[in-house]
């Protein structure tokens, strides 16, 4: 009995040093990943819209929609028909811009080729099947994008908005990188992301914060919006729009916003904006989707606000179950919401996909 206790203690005291060993190697495996959440806690400046740990809207502080609404909307969603393909009208191919020229190529949802200062920019590049993580789930493309990979000219340089899966698509980015090299610019919290799929160049900007790429000053300006790409990450990159600027022309593109305050301040800051893309779609239910997205309506006040020459609708029409109207909703709603205001067509309108417009 002894030499079994003995044998027994000896098993004991075994198991207990491989778990402790295995608890070791857990806790050095463990130690970087707290490591990065603690750094990440503290990556950035506390400001008006950054608390130490997650970015905020300041406008809104405490009316944003948690996740009780989040299923009380996906329970009760009235969803709008969409057809599963549309196909797109051919169109020229974009013009050649000259350095004192302004042109946009719609490429699809928030997605265009624009030329400045003559360079070649293109916003929040989604040339998948699906604004999601998965391959067989998620708001799905009906209409191709405007132009093909081949289609681009060379790209100086790549802006990506927010983090979302409309926005930022990582085999997009690859693609774009293995053909051209082009610097990325993106908001506070991207830049890991990013590099992980290809490029390496990668700005990263707080609101108001500017940076040149090939002659052209690119300012990160304010949205109300928010950041997430899983369940666990809600608020912990920023989200904003871009003013390019160049041989005395502005181009502002507000990327995913609900109507507020920014757009006075930043019709302010650039005075004489020659052209605002501004988003359309993805608006209903407005109970749900208010305080993060425009619908034509807010983006009539927002050109207003703004004091822009001229602005083009997009954000709409490419992606199907990404909300609830129906594809044909925003064009509509822009049309009623231009009457309202008083604006002419050559003031707010929409482009086909694949359309340009030189101004």
């Amino acid at each position: 009995m002894f030499i079994l206790s003995i044998n027994r203690q000896k098993r004991s005291m075994t198991l207990i040093n491989r778990r402790s060993a295995l608890g070791g190697i857990g806790a050095a495996l463990l130690a970087p990943l707290a490591l990065k959440r603690a750094e990440a806690a503290t990556a950035f400046p506390l400001s008006d819209h950054y608390d130490g740990s997650r970015f905020f809207n300041p406008h809104i502080v405490g009316q944003e929609k948690g996740f009780g609404e989040v299923v009380r909307w996906m329970l009760n969603r009235d969803r709008k028909p969409w057809p599963k393909q549309v196909e797109n009208k051919p169109w020229p191919k974009p013009p050649e811009a000259t350095a004192d020229q302004i042109a946009v190529t719609f490429i699809g949802h928030a997605c265009f080729l624009v030329q400045i200062g003559g360079r070649c920019f293109i916003t929040d590049p989604v040339f998948s099947d699906r604004a999601s993580p998965f391959s067989f789930a998620g708001p799905k493309r009906v209409r191709a994008p405007g132009l093909a990979f081949d289609d681009l000219p060379r790209l100086d340089g790549i802006l990506v908005s927010h983090n979302h899966y409309d926005h930022l698509d990582k085999a997009s980015l690859r693609e774009l990188d293995r053909r051209f090299q082009a610097p990325v610019v993106t908001s506070l919290g991207n830049r890991s992301l990013i590099r992980g799929v290809g490029p390496q160049s990668v700005t990263e900007l707080d609101w108001w914060q500017s940076h040149v790429v090939a002659g052209v000053e690119i300012t990160y300006v304010p949205a109300q919006h928010f950041a997430a790409r899983t369940p666990f990450d809600r608020n912990q990159t920023l989200w904003g729009g871009f003013v390019l600027q160049a041989q005395g022309r502005t181009v502002y593109f507000a990327a995913d916003t609900g109507y507020c305050p920014h757009f006075k301040e930043i019709g302010a800051r650039f005075p004489g904006i020659d052209l605002s893309l501004l988003p359309i779609g993805a608006y209903e239910p407005r109970w749900f989707m208010q305080l993060m997205h425009m619908n034509p309506d807010d983006a009539v006040k927002a050109h207003l606000d703004l004091g822009t020459a001229r602005s083009i609708g997009m954000h709409f029409g490419t992606f199907a179950d990404l909300t609830d109207e129906a594809i044909g909703d925003p064009i509509a709603d822009l049309a009623t919401a231009r009457d309202r205001h008083g604006l002419t067509v050559s003031q707010f309108d929409t482009l086909d996909i694949g359309q340009s417009l030189l101004i």
